[in-house]
């Protein structure tokens, strides 16, 4: 368990983790229910599978980054297979999928199709820089320089905001790691970045604060703290996400990320049944609470 008093409040209070993979993308570990008996051990009430969604032009990466098309039946069933065991150990178990944020609408029409026939409870929107689809985008406009190619990166998550095909936006800050640039000074971009933030509080989108990031790259929560700040400022929802790849990494630096996130004043996080938005309270860290349930 992690070290939580809960505390009283007006809504119901639980740990949720909404992103995680399994085997079929290609580049994660363990079956579905080792992740949700790993959320029961961590305290966890609800987690959210989220592959990769099928692509159909290649690259967008196929072996070993996502499930084909002709995998989302199975995909569907192992989830629901998973839910109906998680729940005798009391883990709900939702299905999402982690779908693609890209400026060539055409590029995403097939997406749009699965988005809108399959019956998910929560969709992420990632723009995953690092693939080729999105390394020849830049280079067809002719984006160069690290400050461009920052700012156009925010630039499209404010597009995909908008869009209305996502939840939440998954990593925002992603575009600080994997070498497409050299250095990511949040500061530098801090009116591209407002604007992104802005409209996903008017589109009623979600960020996701991904803890991954304090095992990769810079060793920073995504997004950068600074980040967060304006985020709480401007009234963003966030959900949270340990973006799992194997099973012991449910639920990863929950306790280093929450209490942060209370201090900088969000209260509550957001997860998703049938793409309806559901709010629950962080919990209060251990010495900080004046009323305990427990």
């Amino acid at each position: 368990m992690l070290g939580f008093v809960f505390i009283s409040e007006t809504l119901p209070m639980m740990l949720v983790d909404c992103h995680m993979h399994t085997p079929l993308c290609g580049h994660a570990v363990g079956l579905p229910i080792e992740y949700a008996r790993a959320a029961a051990e961590r305290g966890i009430k609800l987690i959210t599978v989220t592959c990769h969604v099928p692509m159909e032009w290649g690259p967008f990466g196929q072996a070993g980054i996502r499930m084909q098309m002709d995998e989302l039946p199975g995909y569907f069933d192992l989830v629901r297979q998973t839910a109906a065991e998680a729940s005798q150990f009391g883990v709900e178990v939702r299905v999402g999928i982690e779908a693609e944020v890209f400026p060539d609408e055409a590029r995403l029409e097939r997406m749009d199709a699965i988005l809108s026939s399959e019956p998910f409870d929560f969709v992420i929107g990632s723009l995953h820089h690092q693939c080729q689809s999105y390394q020849l985008w830049l280079e067809e406009n002719g984006v160069e320089d690290d400050e461009a190619i920052i700012d156009t990166y925010f630039k499209h998550l404010t597009a995909g905001v908008r869009s209305g095909r996502y939840d939440t936006i998954g990593h925002p800050d992603v575009i600080r790691i994997y070498g497409t640039v050299a250095q990511f000074d949040p500061a530098r971009h801090e009116d591209r970045i407002k604007a992104y933030l802005k409209a996903t509080v008017e589109a009623d989108c979600c960020m996701e604060v991904n803890t991954s990031g304090l095992s990769k790259g810079v060793y920073i929560v995504h997004p950068d703290p600074l980040i967060l700040d304006w985020a709480q400022a401007l009234g963003v929802r966030l959900t949270i996400g340990s973006d799992s790849h194997r099973p012991e990494s449910v639920g990863q630096h929950f306790d280093t990320v929450l209490p942060m996130l209370r201090t900088k004043g969000f209260h509550e996080v957001h997860y998703f049944r049938e793409r309806q938005r559901f709010s629950a309270k962080i919990p209060v860290p251990e010495g900080q609470a004046t009323e305990s349930t427990a």
